[in-house]
């Protein structure tokens, strides 16, 4: 089977969401998105990653981005990462301090925080920085060391686009990788596996 989802003028999150009701559908086949933008091309090659789907990326003169998902060929041996030391498990960190009352505080309490979890196995499987907690990512973050450690680890690091572009952070982010809100909602929606911080 293939199938051609036009996404060309959409914003995120709804290429991937367009994506992922097509490839939901299908057991085997050949799903093609085509996005006019960076971040678009971005989000749905993650979504097709996570899916365990190859695919293939062409871009055409315009800056077009055709995108190839192929559903039924897994590229689940070809991923390399200590799953063994990753537990099935979310953290949201929604600001760069911990807890309110006192941001001096928070800010030693926050980075106390992330230092323990790179010290701590099995380490949690992602952590999703939104709001302010999109600063750690970024230059001059005082966890930044602890971040990169975790995701060389295996960890997946992401953090939400929107809050990048609004904190006008986007070009200083220095570890993980930029995802959407479809891609937090995922990521957050079990309330049993999953921490939120901030």
């Amino acid at each position: 089977m293939k199938k051609e989802i036009d996404a060309r003028g959409l914003a995120c999150p709804k290429p991937v969401i367009l994506t992922k009701k097509e490839l939901d559908v299908i057991q085997e086949g050949i799903i093609t998105t085509i996005v006019d933008n960076e971040v678009a091309k971005e989000n749905v090659s993650k979504l097709a990653d996570s899916m365990g789907c190859k695919f293939q990326i062409n871009q055409s003169k315009d800056k077009e981005y055709y995108i190839h998902i192929f559903k039924g060929e897994t590229n689940i041996d070809e991923k390399v990462s200590k799953k063994s030391d990753l537990k099935d498990m979310t953290i949201g960190i929604s600001s760069d301090t911990m807890g309110s009352g006192n941001d001096e505080l928070g800010k030693i309490l926050m980075k106390s925080f992330i230092f323990t979890v790179s010290e701590t196995t099995p380490y949690p499987s992602t952590i999703v920085f939104y709001n302010g907690g999109v600063r750690l990512t970024c230059e001059d973050s005082p966890v930044l060391d602890d971040l990169k450690k975790l995701e060389d680890e295996g960890v997946e690091l992401i953090s939400c686009g929107t809050c990048l572009d609004y904190l006008n952070l986007k070009e200083k982010m220095k570890v993980g990788s930029i995802s959407n809100m479809y891609t937090i909602y995922e990521k957050l929606r079990d309330p049993v596996n999953n921490m939120i911080i901030g």
